[in-house]
């Protein structure tokens, strides 16, 4: 359906998140990946989709004037939102503990922000997923930490990996989101295009 719309057109990803490319790749697009270096610094007053939305659109200005015509740029941004802040990656193990600790027995947001830019226009849009997590056990989180890698993720967890099948009780929203695209909403954007 996309390919056809989009034959003439130079789709690139802006995202090294392998989750992101798979999922990308399965809307049947063809497209490119480039990966801008940009400080992922926003202001403390900044809450829930505000942060991820200023990151997406953060990442889509490092394309600022290179767009050709032809050229649609998609940046996003993933974070968990717990008990009124972020959840960004751990940096480290610890930090991957105290946060597997604080998400167990508990609910919380997940927001994923996408930018799709042109030459001429920009739209940012974002989707929210509400995840529940079981009372994790000790042994289940150094379980978890030792034999995944938790720290390429907002939360530190993939959902697709060992932790969510174990862990995860009820989702409220996408899926996809939680592993970091809501698809479904960015085949509606790229429909209206």
């Amino acid at each position: 359906m996309l390919s056809k719309k989009f034959k003439d057109k130079n789709i690139i990803l802006a995202s090294g998140s392998p989750r992101r490319q798979e999922l990308f790749k399965e809307l049947g697009l063809k497209f490119s990946i480039k990966v801008k270096s940009i400080e992922e610094n926003y202001s403390s007053d900044l809450k829930e989709e505000e942060i991820t939305n200023y990151l997406a659109e953060l990442k889509a200005k490092a394309f600022e004037n290179e767009l050709n015509e032809n050229d649609i740029v998609i940046t996003s941004d993933t974070i968990v939102w717990h008990q009124q802040k972020p959840l960004e990656k751990p940096k480290n193990r610890r930090e991957a503990i105290a946060m597997l600790e604080t998400i167990s027995g508990t609910s919380h947001k997940v927001i994923t922000s996408i930018c799709i830019k042109t030459s001429t226009t920009q739209k940012v849009f974002f989707d929210t997923t509400v995840v529940h997590f079981k009372n994790l056990s000790d042994e289940e989180i150094e379980f978890y930490i030792e034999n995944n890698n938790p720290y390429d993720k907002a939360g530190g967890y993939g959902i697709q990996e060992w932790i969510g099948f174990i862990g995860v009780t009820k989702l409220e929203g996408s899926y996809f989101n939680v592993m970091g695209l809501p698809v479904h909403k960015l085949y509606e954007e790229l429909l209206k295009m």
